[in-house]
């Protein structure tokens, strides 16, 4: 096959594709506790070069044996690891589904590797690269450090550092009750990652996203 065409979306983020990527868990440690949800939002670019979110990948997952679960975080969520229709499945089974289709995005795009979008992405990242070890998981598309956070995007933009709160001042409103599941949660962050991303070029609409534009420095 050809090589993929390098596309805007390569041009824009030097040759990573951000993906939105959130993880409900029982508890804060990666290494320790279980984790329970995950969800993920490919970020594409339409012809005017502006940012837009694609359909959600997510799954609920079984709680990996010798992981703990610790039921501060189960009431902080509202997860009940076993509710009988969850329809939850395995770790590695659950990185096959999140991750294959974003390693082919990726690769269609033109792009070298995924970079992680999340509010406070270091614990997004932290877990998944867990899960990918614990997992022995092969090809992670994900860069392994470097991430995109909404947190500090949203203080910049917006003046706001909660998710909730950056939301609403976005323009994308905000429902508790389905707050803390990592589909919301996911949606939430891919739309105002997307807002703060196509404010800032709209406000710079000739800034030249060429293909030379630092990618291999």
């Amino acid at each position: 096959m050809d090589e993929p065409t390098r596309t805007n979306i390569a041009q824009r983020f030097r040759g990573f594709l951000p993906v939105a990527v959130d993880v409900e868990t029982a508890g804060f440690d990666p290494q320790r506790h279980a984790l329970l949800e995950m969800a993920a939002v490919i970020i594409h670019m339409d012809d005017s070069g502006l940012l837009i979110p694609a359909p959600t990948l997510s799954c609920h997952v079984l709680p990996c044996v010798g992981c703990e679960i610790d039921p501060r975080a189960l009431a902080f969520n509202g997860i009940d690891p076993d509710h009988p229709f969850r329809d939850a499945i395995p770790e590695k089974e659950a990185l096959t589904r999140i991750l294959t289709p974003i390693r082919k995005a990726v690769k269609s795009s033109g792009c070298n590797r995924a970079i992680l979008v999340g509010h406070n992405a270091a614990f997004d990242l932290a877990f998944l690269k867990a899960v990918v070890e614990r997992t022995g998981f092969k090809r992670n598309p994900f860069h392994a450090f470097s991430v995109f956070d909404t947190v500090s995007l949203a203080g910049l933009a917006y003046g706001q550092t909660v998710l909730a709160r950056a939301a609403q001042v976005a323009g994308l409103g905000w429902r508790n009750s389905e707050a803390h599941t990592a589909i919301y949660d996911v949606e939430q962050t891919a739309k105002l990652f997307c807002r703060i991303v196509n404010r800032w070029q709209k406000l710079d609409p000739d800034r030249p996203w060429s293909a030379s534009d630092g990618l291999d420095q």
